[in-house]
């Protein structure tokens, strides 16, 4: 017999049933509180309906880099494929040059394309396909601007579950690319370890297009997880193309139409294109507003911004 024990047997059993029970409850508020934490993000207002963030989730994703993130209201936003064939260009122009071109509030990239710059998958345009045939491996299509009015302006179609006619085409703007994870929560990207820089398009509850773009290489499969864990808000979401095409800019006047301060300068420098190596790109995707902007309506004062 151990006669080592300081307490009586039945004090000993009470102390480890506490500790055991205060450990369970700790551990139990930490991991709920995460999503909601994470949900908590610094959204701040560029204009009316669109809002922009600087997330760093790595206390709860390691391996995942700060995110870029615009959180985009269709109903007051349209989004236009570009290409630049059809636009009557002898080659791909940067994004840069696409958005003194277009004019939009936002550009950012489409999905991949071959060496030839052909897009892979569906690709329309005003209702008209720019050549791209539908790839039946990839599950995720980003639509716009459908042709029925009581549509939703913008989604993101999982294929594996919904169909997309093209002839005649539901939306008139389409992207085809892949799924990251869908709706019942399963990712739809393995884990091969290659890591690059990602761009997202999501939708969440509400139905808002959110565009997301890592700042630092990261695998799809840590991403996906990522923002599925902590972000329960995404409905669902799509990866576009990687890598050195990934890119998401700006236009001078909505960055300044936002009262600046100096915790925005790490989202403020990105989106302007002031940081990285921007490539020439075939394809790509424009969000600018439904009516013209009034002279000053961009430097409206704020209005208390959607959660996402």
């Amino acid at each position: 017999m151990d006669h080592r024990r300081s307490g009586p047997p039945t004090l000993h059993c009470w102390k480890h049933a506490l500790c055991g029970c205060l450990l369970i409850i700790g551990l139990y508020g930490v991991v709920t509180a995460r999503p909601a934490e994470a949900e908590s993000l610094p959204w701040e207002r560029l204009t009316t309906g669109m809002q922009v963030a600087l997330w760093n989730p790595i206390d709860t994703c390691p391996q995942v880099p700060a995110l870029l993130m615009l959180q985009v209201d269709p109903e007051r936003f349209r989004f236009s494929i570009h290409q630049y064939r059809d636009e009557g260009l002898r080659a791909p122009i940067s994004i840069h040059d696409w958005q003194q071109r277009t004019d939009a509030y936002v550009m950012f990239n489409a999905g991949l394309f071959r060496e030839d710059y052909s897009y892979l998958g569906v690709l329309l345009k005003e209702g008209r396909s720019l050549g791209g045939k539908k790839h039946h491996s990839w599950q995720g299509l980003f639509a716009a601007e459908p042709v029925d009015g009581s549509l939703r302006k913008a989604r993101v179609f999982d294929l594996a579950f919904e169909a997309f006619t093209e002839d005649p085409p539901l939306y008139r703007e389409a992207a085809q690319s892949l799924m990251l994870f869908d709706r019942t929560g399963k990712l739809r990207v393995r884990d091969s370890g290659k890591r690059a820089f990602q761009t997202v398009v999501a939708e969440d509850g509400q139905g808002a297009i959110l565009v997301i773009k890592t700042v630092d290489i990261v695998s799809l499969h840590h991403l996906a997880d990522c923002l599925h864990r902590q972000l329960p808000s995404l409905r669902q979401a799509m990866a576009m193309d990687g890598g050195a095409s990934s890119d998401v800019i700006a236009s001078q006047d909505l960055l300044h139409a936002a009262q600046e301060t100096a915790a925005q300068a790490g989202w403020r420098a990105l989106l302007a294109g002031n940081t990285g190596v921007h490539i020439p790109l075939p394809t790509v995707i424009g969000i600018s507003p439904r009516t013209p902007a009034r002279t000053g309506a961009l430097s409206e004062s704020s209005q208390a911004p959607r959660k996402p």
